[in-house]
């Protein structure tokens, strides 16, 4: 009831009043049945966008820690990510994956739409990186529609680390329904599930124009982590390393 009242009567408004989203391709969106929408994720004003170009409900998994908060301030972020359609999920831990699989399998079990980020994480650039496997084993597993969808300009209005995002207008492009019906019962193998989510990924590159990286996002930060802090360590002061080294002797 929440999001049903907030996407028809006042985030959903909002948000169309404020960027004006164009979309293309809205005949490929089926009226009804379970869907998945695997999404390129350029920023994360991705999540608040796609839903409010849809008529029915779609959900996203999110990190649990969105839910979790306390006091005032996590009251209104679990509110905010209900109202969108983010479904909590424990990304720690060995059977995170798993989890998150048979979370989004129960969505699609209920004819429902569910929306997906195959990289795993927004681009650190606006490049498009490698897929992630898991989108292949819920595709063949779930045995359902898979359409291809674009957020074009998205990074424009909120880049990663900005809280205010602006007021641009943006871009859906919607694909055509892509059918994996030829996989099936090859949810296990480890190359039909590469091959799928590869065929994802190109159609995305060519639906957004992004320019394909074929290495994994994560991958990416990590190392713009690691020179980060390479740098800061480099620009210590003499004194403060000094400090550091004899504390490392005792």
């Amino acid at each position: 009831m929440t999001y049903w009242l907030l996407k028809n009567f006042l985030l959903g408004p909002l948000i169309l009043t404020l960027f004006r989203p164009w979309v293309i391709g809205r005949e490929h969106v089926p009226a009804k049945g379970p869907v998945i929408f695997a999404s390129n994720h350029i920023s994360f004003i991705d999540s608040v966008i796609l839903p409010a170009v849809l008529d029915r409900r779609i959900s996203f998994l999110a990190k649990s820690d969105y839910f979790t908060g306390r006091g005032l301030k996590g009251w209104a972020t679990k509110t905010f990510f209900n109202a969108i359609g983010q479904l909590p999920i424990d990304r720690s831990g060995g059977k995170a994956s798993e989890a998150s699989l048979r979370t989004g399998l129960q969505v699609l079990a209920r004819g429902e739409q569910l929306g997906i980020y195959p990289e795993g994480t927004r681009s650190p650039d606006g490049k498009l990186y490698r897929g992630r496997t898991g989108i292949a084993r819920m595709i063949l597993e779930g045995r359902v529609t898979v359409v291809p969808v674009a957020m074009i300009g998205t990074r424009e209005v909120q880049q990663i680390g900005q809280k205010i995002p602006k007021a641009k207008r943006v871009g859906v492009v919607f694909g055509k329904p892509l059918d994996f019906s030829r996989f099936a019962g090859f949810e296990t193998d480890r190359f039909i599930l590469r091959s799928v989510t590869d065929e994802v990924m190109h159609e995305l590159a060519g639906l957004s124009r992004q320019e394909y990286v074929d290495v994994y996002a994560t991958s990416v930060k990590e190392r713009a982590t690691s020179a980060r802090e390479q740098v800061m360590k480099d620009r210590r002061t003499p004194a403060a390393a000094a400090t550091e080294a004899t504390a490392a002797d005792r």
